[in-house]
């Protein structure tokens, strides 16, 4: 079976009584989790973005505090679990500004965890990718966000 282009879908779509539309929705949402949670995102968070961003920051505490130090390989698992869950609230927002506030704020958690990240490799590398991606959304941000931003950066390169 082919799959369809996003021009035919949403060609498709506008030719579409709005009740189906409702119905194919929420036949999507029955199927994946990811399919739900963007659609929560989209219905009930997409408006303000800063209590999202909020929500997000304190999931990621509340997930940090979980992480068994004692061991560098469970360690490093879990991390790696929380940044998937990271990118996967930077993919349903689309928005670089919250990209580089939840990047940034995954990177101070992270350096405050008290595992040493360049003992590690793998966990020295996950943290200097997401700066190296910090970066990379910075730069598409307005100049006086940039700014802002590069302060908290910085302090992290360091």
């Amino acid at each position: 079976m082919r799959t369809a282009s996003l021009k035919e879908i949403k060609t498709e779509l506008s030719l579409l009584h709005p009740m189906q539309i409702k119905e194919l929705c929420l036949r999507m949402a029955k199927f994946k989790k990811e399919n739900k949670e963007l659609l929560t995102y989209l219905l009930f968070e997409a408006e303000d973005e800063k209590a999202y961003i909020k929500e997000v920051k304190s999931d990621i505490d509340q997930l940090f505090k979980e992480v068994n130090k004692s061991n560098s390989y469970l360690a490093k698992k879990t991390i790696r679990k929380i940044l998937g869950i990271v990118n996967k609230q930077i993919k349903y927002s689309g928005s670089k500004q919250t990209e580089v506030e939840l990047l940034i704020h995954f990177c101070i958690k992270l350096r405050k965890l008290g595992v040493p990240l360049y003992a590690n490799t793998a966990l020295g590398n996950i943290y200097l990718r997401q700066l190296q991606k910090t970066e990379k959304a910075l730069a598409t941000l307005h100049e006086d966000l940039q700014f802002d931003y590069a302060e908290d950066l910085q302090l992290l390169q360091n």
